[in-house]
């Protein structure tokens, strides 16, 4: 064959060689471009998902600051029951009473609806039958020191139906000849406090507690009554507020 027909052939199959490697060398490169941008895509849709996650998560996220936090349900679970008469006479240290809002009422009474407004807990007013004489305050404490002298156990009006709803229970109420009021003993003595968690409050004319929180932790021996009872002077009911507060955090009713 002639020589330099022989050179043409292996120049052309050279070239055709040299064509196809590069045309494999540039499908190979589309490849991988292609490859990388597909990864791409899942990074930044994974990187979107995750933005939007975090866009619902923000949006799930409840925030309990002071401003935003949740009333506490009174449909159970914390009772305030107290006992407490406001009088008509007299001065407001004498008679124990406190003005709000233009409204006479009682220092436990005020107490009570404190401790309600920070707790959110039912009411329950324990009242007597019978009828004191509010308008006469030496009257009145004849009255209770009479009923303290024969053991008298006043009845109360009405009667709690749920009681056994209720495991916290705040119980207020004055002083009267540096005792309990009789009708506490009635109130006492008419529920099954066992397993309750009891706290007291109390305001007073200048006797304290007057040993009232022994006599009730005696008289409910089932039930968890707190030690750290609540009293206030009555002639410092204007510190009622700031010291109510004080000391719900300081039994971690609130917080």
């Amino acid at each position: 064959m002639n020589k330099n027909i022989i050179i043409g052939i292996i120049a052309v199959i050279i070239i055709i060689a040299v064509s196809i490697g590069a045309i494999f060398i540039v499908n190979s490169n589309n490849s991988k471009d292609n490859n990388n941008t597909s990864q791409n895509g899942l990074n930044t849709e994974n990187e979107n998902n995750n933005k939007t996650n975090v866009v619902e998560n923000e949006d799930n996220t409840i925030d309990i600051s002071e401003e935003n936090k949740p009333e506490i349900s009174s449909t159970g679970k914390i009772l305030v029951a107290y006992f407490s008469l406001p009088e008509t006479t007299g001065t407001a240290k004498e008679d124990s009473t406190v003005t709000v809002n233009g409204e006479n009422l009682g220092n436990t009474q005020y107490v009570a609806n404190l401790i309600q407004e920070h707790t959110g807990a039912d009411v329950f007013r324990i009242e007597a039958v019978k009828q004191y004489n509010i308008s006469d305050h030496q009257a009145l404490i004849d009255d209770a020191k009479e009923e303290q002298n024969n053991d008298a156990r006043p009845e109360i009006k009405s009667k709690i139906s749920n009681f056994e709803d209720y495991d916290t229970i705040f119980i207020g109420y004055p002083i009267w000849w540096s005792d309990l009021p009789q009708i506490l003993y009635t109130f006492l003595e008419s529920y099954d406090f066992t397993g309750k968690n009891v706290y007291l409050f109390s305001t007073n004319g200048g006797s304290g507690l007057a040993g009232t929180v022994s006599t009730i932790t005696n008289k409910l021996n089932t039930a968890n009554v707190n030690s750290n009872a609540f009293k206030l002077y009555r002639n410092n009911m204007e510190d009622a507020p700031e010291e109510v507060e004080t000391w719900l955090k300081q039994i971690d009713i609130i917080d």
